[in-house]
């Protein structure tokens, strides 16, 4: 157990790579990966949780990582946007023009990437309350929310197909 003003190297496991780093017990986690270990796609922004620019999955579960501190990840699977090259998700917001800046876009990717692994068959109530936990001050949504449905509408596609 870390001690406030101690210094201690752990293991991280980081898109499914270890990454060892030392690390005080009072350490945010977006300030690790991003200053420390180079994970920049986690973007500050409000640093008090509200605006999800900095979110990551812990074990598959969006987290703000403005908000965990870096000791509470040692042990658990943590994804970057850095570790989704390519996703359906990702492809889908350039066909649908789901950004503008693309500031918070990172933080909106991972956190539907964690409702598309809760919900496979999510309706437009939880899609639209998903996507409240992010802002996006360009306002992108009903792109955003195109995209999700367009994903949504392909993986039902293919899971027929396989039938």
């Amino acid at each position: 157990m870390l001690h406030v003003g101690s210094l201690e190297k752990v293991r991280l496991n980081i898109n499914g790579h270890n990454r060892w780093v030392t690390i005080k017990a009072s350490e945010r986690l977006i300030d690790v990966l991003r200053n420390r270990l180079g994970y920049t796609g986690c973007k500050p922004g409000c640093l008090n949780g509200d605006c999800g620019a900095c979110t990551v999955l812990v074990d598959g579960v969006p987290m703000k990582s403005c908000m965990m501190l870096a000791p509470q990840v040692v042990g658990k699977a943590i994804t970057t946007i850095e570790g989704l090259e390519g996703t359906d998700v990702q492809k889908a917001f350039i066909e649908h023009n789901a950004f503008q800046c693309g500031y918070c876009t990172p933080g909106f990717i991972m956190n539907i990437e964690g409702l598309l692994a809760k919900h496979r068959h999510a309706d437009e109530a939880i899609i639209e309350d998903w996507l409240q936990s992010n802002i996006c001050r360009c306002t992108s949504y009903q792109e955003m929310k195109a995209a999700i449905q367009d994903v949504l509408h392909k993986r039902d596609q293919n899971h027929e197909e396989l039938e």
